[in-house]
């Protein structure tokens, strides 16, 4: 378990900042303590310091996995959130999408979001920026990116793709031998 390095950090962090903008400073800054992120196994950890500090008794080898997984950098060095990321994404998200109820089965298998399950969208959203995908009930599904911006959405035909996924709340059904 090791401090990411600056390319590392610049990488996650504009990654990041494409779904909560400038409320990234309040990951690392929080009222409740201090928290960092830590590369192991090339999965980035989101985790607090007191906790971090108890850690250090156990070897790199037999640690499994501390804290929050974020996500991991892939072999070319991009970086990948996983849905584990989603409980603290959501708070903090700049763009949002709701989608029907009957859409929410489709996409938690894994499927884009078509305009004909679009609920609502937040204002001002641009074409390919990231957004995190509710229910109708206000339950973070997951999280993708816009694929039409506010005001296309309005005007496409209703099979068209609004939102391309990336990570859902299934995953953990679908990929819970890999998931750590």
């Amino acid at each position: 378990m090791r401090p990411l390095t600056e390319e590392e950090t610049r990488v996650m962090f504009e990654k990041i900042a494409k779904y909560i903008g400038e409320n990234l400073q309040l990951l690392v800054d929080r009222p409740d303590g201090a928290y960092c992120f830590r590369l192991h196994n090339d999965r980035v950890y989101y985790v607090s310091e007191k906790i971090l500090k108890l850690a250090a008794n156990i070897s790199g080898d037999k640690l499994v996995s501390l804290g929050t997984c974020f996500g991991k950098f892939t072999k070319t060095h991009k970086f990948r959130l996983h849905i584990t990321a989603l409980d603290y994404l959501a708070p903090y998200a700049k763009y949002k999408v709701w989608i029907k109820p009957g859409a929410e089965q489709s996409f938690l298998y894994g499927n884009h979001v078509l305009k004909s399950g679009l609920g609502r969208i937040t204002e001002n959203t641009c074409q390919y920026q990231g957004v995190v995908v509710y229910s109708m009930a206000d339950v973070p599904l997951g999280f993708g990116v816009a694929a039409k911006s506010t005001q296309d959405c309005r005007k496409v035909d209703p099979m068209a793709i609004v939102v391309f996924h990336q990570a859902d709340i299934g995953e953990y059904v679908r990929h819970e031998e890999t998931l750590t």
